[in-house]
């Protein structure tokens, strides 16, 4: 290897490990894990237009995964995102927007008229809060169970096992955060508390300070 090149590999990687513990030391940080990207789609959302992943970029996105005729766990599910919703103005986010985005799991009898009555009784905002969905199951299948890794069985007659839980994506459409289980936090505190350190990395996420939160992401700082 060129030692020049050799010599400059060293310098970056001491300047990384200078960064976080500096960041450590005096201005500690948290950032959140990049899991894996989130996956592609386009799906039809509430008002039947064409519904794309691509149309989220440059925003925070928390999904959530539903049907109709769900009661528990959904009901629980969309409280927390109708809390959420209510409480953003907590939340330092500067200019960067949020969407809801609920992804309906019965094709069959989640229609956009269907889902556009759904999301009406829950008093959402259409421009913020979007309800989708595809009559392409195969597709379903892979962004729901395999990209967002959220289980799901049709077990017929428009009954479904459903593992509840919100997926937490960034601007750049990389997955931050899961919410799958219960804690003594509440998950609304949860998800607003992440939006916070999220929108903090973006903020300060250039000159030297980009520096801190590449090591921040190498090495410790995860917010729980």
């Amino acid at each position: 290897m060129n030692k020049y090149l050799f010599n400059g590999l060293y310098v970056v990687a001491g300047l990384l490990v200078v960064s976080a513990f500096a960041f450590k030391i005096f201005q500690p940080i948290q950032v959140l894990p990049r899991m894996r990207l989130a996956p592609a789609y386009s799906f039809i959302d509430q008002d039947d237009q064409e519904f794309t992943s691509e149309a989220m970029r440059g925003q925070f996105v928390l999904y959530s995964f539903i049907y109709t005729n769900c009661d528990e766990p959904c009901n629980t599910a969309n409280a927390t995102l109708q809390e959420v919703q209510s409480r953003l103005n907590e939340v330092d986010l500067g200019d960067i927007p949020v969407s809801f985005v609920s992804i309906s799991i019965d094709p069959d009898r989640d229609t956009p008229e269907a889902l556009k009555t759904y999301g009406s009784a829950l008093g959402a905002d259409f421009n913020q809060w979007k309800f989708a969905t595809t009559t392409n199951k195969s597709l379903l299948k892979t962004v729901v169970g395999s990209g967002f890794e959220t289980y799901y069985e049709d077990k017929g007659n428009g009954n479904f096992a459903l593992d509840p839980g919100y997926v937490l994506v960034d601007g750049w459409g990389i997955i931050r955060a899961e919410y799958r289980y219960s804690t003594q936090v509440s998950d609304a505190d949860r998800i607003l508390r992440h939006l916070g350190v999220l929108a903090e990395e973006v903020k300060n996420s250039t000159g030297s300070a980009k520096l801190a939160y590449e090591a921040a992401h190498l090495f410790l700082c995860y917010a729980p």
